[in-house]
């Protein structure tokens, strides 16, 4: 048994934690992370073209790392959406202060507390336009919008909010970043499911462990909200902290 349990923990302490101290040694080197949330910049990454200058329909998925010692081994996530034609962006956050799922609340393409976004779903055109309506839906169902509705670790938060509208809408294709802590949360009662995109079998206790395999979500295992796995379809690692490691996984 205690040959078992030894054996066990080699295996957390090699997936799991190694690599997240390495990554929070990383992290605290940085000389580039904002102290504050006033001192940090949300300007545009400039991701986006402007929205008078783009008649077509725009949808996209970003991500980027939280604040401060939060970064170490977190991302938040948000869904951006444009009709052919419109002015203007939508953007969607879950957070967890005033009105829970928050529209236009930053800019569509905006640093996250001083971090870059990175693109995980870029749609244009005709399929763009099929999707919004589909997408907007799934912003009005999320369940867990309220007030109070808001767990930081392991969720519902805002990745949750996020892996909703892209298990409402699987033709998104694209799976969220190992590191969007939350992403993986299920209530108990559905702690058996597919996969967001629907490509696979997703086993969740609560966001506290969990196993996923599917054709875009690849092998993953969940141990505390840390993420370690395997994408075969574009080949990559992924690995706490440090998150994907391997080809650009942008569904275009």
């Amino acid at each position: 048994m205690l040959l078992v349990l030894f054996r066990a923990f080699l295996i957390i302490l090699g997936l799991f934690l190694f690599p997240l101290g390495a990554h929070a040694v990383w992290w605290a080197m940085r000389d580039d992370v904002a102290p504050s949330w006033r001192a940090a910049d949300w300007s545009s990454a400039q991701l986006l073209p402007k929205a008078s200058e783009a008649p077509q329909a725009i949808v996209a998925v970003y991500a980027a790392r939280v604040g401060r010692w939060r970064g170490i081994f977190a991302h938040h996530t948000w869904v951006v959406v444009k009709e052919a034609g419109a002015s203007d962006y939508t953007r969607y956050d879950k957070v967890g202060w005033g009105s829970p799922v928050r529209t236009n609340g930053w800019i569509a393409d905006g640093r996250w507390f001083g971090n870059a976004p990175q693109p995980i779903v870029l749609i244009e055109g005709d399929e763009a336009q099929r999707l919004i309506p589909q997408i907007r839906a799934a912003v009005a169902s999320y369940p867990y919008r309220s007030v109070g509705a808001y767990n930081a670790w392991p969720g519902p938060n805002s990745n949750t909010f996020v892996a909703h509208v892209m298990r409402q809408v699987p033709e998104l294709g694209a799976a969220l970043p190992p590191t969007a802590i939350g992403k993986d949360w299920q209530p108990l009662t559905d702690f058996v499911g597919l996969t967001p995109s629907r490509t696979g079998v997703q086993v969740s206790f609560g966001g506290y462990a969990g196993i996923a395999v599917g054709w875009v979500e690849g092998i993953e295992v969940d141990f505390l909200g840390l993420v370690a796995g395997l994408d075969v379809r574009r080949p990559a690692i992924k690995i706490p902290g440090w998150g994907r490691l391997g080809m650009n996984p942008v569904t275009w």
